[in-house]
C-alpha cells in the first residue's frame, strides 16, 4: 500500500513517524491470530512506531463494517489521544481512502497538539456513496455531506489525488479556501514497478504466438466485467488474444461462471497473488488493460493501477474516460475508448495486436517517462516534505 511507502520513504529520509492505527483485521474481517498472540511484535514498521487502538473486526455483512469505521473513529480519537499524550509532532498525515471521517481522529489530535492536519483526499465522498449505490436516501447523503463539510473546513490542507477533484472538494468548503490549502498530489506505484525484472514470472509464461493483454487489481462491479467479456469474445474470432485477469473480488465469482459457461478458454484468471509478483507478470503480457463504469466521480479518478502500468514500461489499453484516459492519451502509453464501449475496446485492443512488438515499446517508454515526471515516488516524497516544513514554520511564526 501506499501509505506502508510513505512510512518506509519518510523513516528513511530520516524522520520520526509514528502511526495511529487499529487492529489488523483487513481484509479477511477478522483480527489476526498473529497480533493477538504478540501484538508487541506488530508495534514497530520499518523504524516508525506503531500506536494500535482497540476497534470492532470489519466482518462480512455491510453493519459489521459501519461498526468497525464507527469504533475506529471513537477509539481513535480518545484512546489514541490517550495513548500519544505528551508527544509532540510536527505534521499530522491522513491517508483518507473510504471513509473520509477516518479524518476525525486526525483533526482531534490537531487541536490537541497544535499541529498542522493534512488530509489526502483520495476517494470523493458523499458523491462516491451515491455514484455506487451504497447510500440513495437523499437526506443520508445531505447528512454525510455535512460531516465531510466539517471535515475540509477544519483541516489545514486537502491534497487531491486528481486535478478534477478541485471542484467537488470546494463544493464541501463551506468557509473561503485558498488555492494554497488546496494540492494537486497524485499516487505514484510501488517501487517494485520502478525496477528492472530480474527473473520470469512463475505465474504466466510469455507466449508470443498471441497477443496477451493483462488486467490486474479489484475485480468488482465497477470494472465493467461483462463489457470487457462481451469484448474478449468478440475480438477471438479475428486476433489470436489471450486475456489474463489477477486479482479477486466481488466480480470473481460471475467471472469464473461466465469464463466457464462461454467456455472461454483464452482467458485465464490467476486469483490473487503478491504485489512482488507483479512486475515479472506484466512482463509477460503484451499490453495493460485498466477499465471503469462511467459517472461523475469516476471521471474524476485516476485508478492507482494506471501509475502502476506506466512505471511498468508496458503500453496500456483503457476502456475508461475522464481524468485517468487524459493521462493514457497525454502520455503517449496506448489506446483508449469509452467506459463501457464494448466495440471500441474490441477495435483498441485488434489496432494495439497488430503493432509490432517495437511499437508496443514505444508506447510503453513513453508512458514511463510521463510517469517518471509527473508520478515519480521520489518527487512526491519531497514535494510532501517541503509542504511538511512550510507548514510548521508557518504554524510557529503564528505561535
Amino acid at each position: 500500500m501506499r501509505i506502508n511507502n510513505l512510512v518506509e520513504g519518510f523513516v528513511a529520509r530520516g524522520h520520526e513517524v509514528t502511526v495511529l492505527t487499529g487492529q489488523p483485521n483487513y481484509p479477511e474481517g477478522q483480527v489476526y491470530g498473529d497480533y493477538l498472540r504478540d501484538p508487541d511484535r506488530f508495534s514497530n514498521y520499518y523504524g516508525a512506531k506503531v500506536v494500535r487502538v482497540p476497534m470492532l473486526a470489519r466482518g462480512k455483512r455491510s453493519a459489521t463494517l459501519a461498526l468497525n469505521y464507527l469504533s475506529f473513529f471513537t477509539s481513535a480519537s480518545t484512546i489514541g489521544s490517550c495513548k500519544l499524550r505528551g508527544q509532540s509532532f510536527d505534521s499530522i498525515f491522513v491517508y483518507a481512502v473510504s471513509p473520509i471521517m477516518v479524518a476525525i481522529p486526525a483533526l482531534v489530535l490537531g487541536r490537541l497538539k497544535k499541529t498542522p492536519v493534512f488530509v489526502w483526499v483520495l476517494d470523493l465522498w458523499p458523491d462516491t456513496l451515491s455514484a455506487v449505490g451504497v447510500i440513495r436516501n437523499p437526506k443520508l447523503l445531505r447528512l454525510v455531506g455535512k460531516v465531510v463539510s466539517w471535515i475540509y473546513n477544519r483541516t489545514d490542507y486537502l491534497l487531491l489525488q486528481s486535478l478534477s477533484f478541485d471542484e467537488n472538494v470546494r463544493k464541501y468548503c463551506t468557509q473561503s479556501i485558498s488555492s494554497e490549502r488546496l494540492v494537486y498530489f497524485p499516487s505514484w506505484a510501488e517501487d517494485d514497478f520502478s525496477s528492472e525484472v530480474q527473473a520470469e514470472s512463475d505465474l504466466l509464461q510469455r507466449d508470443d504466438s498471441v497477443f496477451t493483454v493483462l488486467f490486474a487489481g479489484n475485480l468488482g462491479d465497477a470494472q465493467d466485467f461483462p463489457s470487457i467479456m462481451a469484448a474478449a469474445k468478440a475480438v477471438t474470432v479475428d486476433l489470436p488474444v489471450r486475456w489474463v485477469i489477477v486479482g479477486d473480488g466481488r466480480a470473481s465469482e460471475w467471472l469464473a461462471q461466465h469464463v466457464a459457461h462461454q467456455q472461454m478458454d483464452n482467458v485465464l484468471l490467476l486469483g490473487r497473488h503478491p504485489l512482488e509478483k507483479m512486475p515479472a507478470l506484466f512482463a509477460a503480457a503484451d499490453a495493460l488493460l485498466v477499465s471503469l463504469k462511467t459517472n461523475e466521480v469516476f471521471e474524476k479518478t485516476i485508478p492507482g493501477k494506471v501509475q502502476a502500468y506506466l512505471a511498468s514500461g508496458k503500453p496500456v489499453i483503457a476502456m475508461i474516460d475522464g481524468e485517468a484516459a487524459k493521462v493514457v492519451i497525454e502520455s503517449g502509453a496506448g489506446m483508449t475508448c469509452s467506459s463501457g464501449d464494448v466495440e471500441g475496446l474490441a477495435r483498441i485492443v485488434r489496432a494495439m495486436g497488430s503493432l509490432s512488438a517495437s511499437e508496443r515499446d514505444q508506447m510503453g517508454l513513453a508512458g514511463r517517462r510521463y510517469y517518471l515526471k509527473h508520478f515519480s515516488k521520489e518527487n512526491l516524497f519531497q514535494r510532501l516534505e517541503l509542504l511538511f516544513r512550510k507548514a510548521t514554520f508557518r504554524r510557529t511564526d503564528k505561535r
